[in-house]
Formats: structure tokens, C-alpha cells, sequence
């Protein structure tokens, strides 16, 4: 028999019943979404570089994640739909920063 699995069956009720009632308050599917978005490298690239950085237009971060802005610019719009980022323009530069809204990821009610 494998040590990684038990070798008897013995459920810790009250672990159980905790880990279940913070579960049942956790938003799984916010967070499952989040992470599925940055299960792109580029889009990742992004987002960390947004979090260091209050905003970026969008030739600096095609510069930072090395795409064309043509690329980038796909790779914002897809973060700028799910609500991620947000944009503002100023003359003929347009700037992203992160959607602050959308990392508040609340309890659902139970």
C-alpha cells in the first residue's frame, strides 16, 4: 500500500465541517476565472507588471511582455472584457491599470 494515501478510513468531523462551511462562503468560480486568465503567460505578465506599476500605456507593456502591441493590445482587451483592467486615454497614449473592483472578491451568501 502507498504512504500517501490512508491506509483506514477516519474523517476529523470538525476539520470537515469548518473547511466546508469556509468553502460554502468562498467564491470558487470568481477564483477559478481569475486564475484561468492567467493561465496565459502574456496576460500574467500583465497583470504582475500592472501590480508594480500604478497604470502602463500600452507600448510599455509590449515592450515589458516583448509582443507587438498588436498582440498586447488583444491581451488587454480579453483583461479589459473580464473586468480585470480598465483604460484611460491621454492624447494619443492609452494607459491601463488594474480593475481594483475586481480583486475584492467577496463571500457569497450563503
Amino acid at each position: 500500500m502507498s504512504n500517501e494515501i490512508c491506509e483506514i478510513t477516519c474523517i476529523h468531523e470538525d476539520k470537515v465541517n469548518r473547511a466546508k462551511a469556509k468553502l460554502a462562503n468562498f467564491d470558487t468560480l470568481t477564483v477559478s476565472g481569475f486564475f484561468k486568465i492567467l493561465s496565459d503567460e502574456n496576460r500574467l505578465k500583465i497583470v504582475h507588471a500592472l501590480v508594480h506599476e500604478d497604470e502602463l500605456c500600452v507600448c510599455d507593456i509590449a515592450n515589458i511582455i516583448d509582443a507587438s502591441v498588436a498582440t498586447t493590445s488583444h491581451h488587454l482587451n480579453s483583461l479589459k472584457k473580464l473586468g480585470v483592467v480598465d483604460n484611460h486615454k491621454d492624447g494619443k497614449l492609452v494607459y491601463y491599470f488594474l480593475n481594483n473592483s475586481y480583486f475584492q472578491i467577496t463571500p457569497t451568501k450563503a
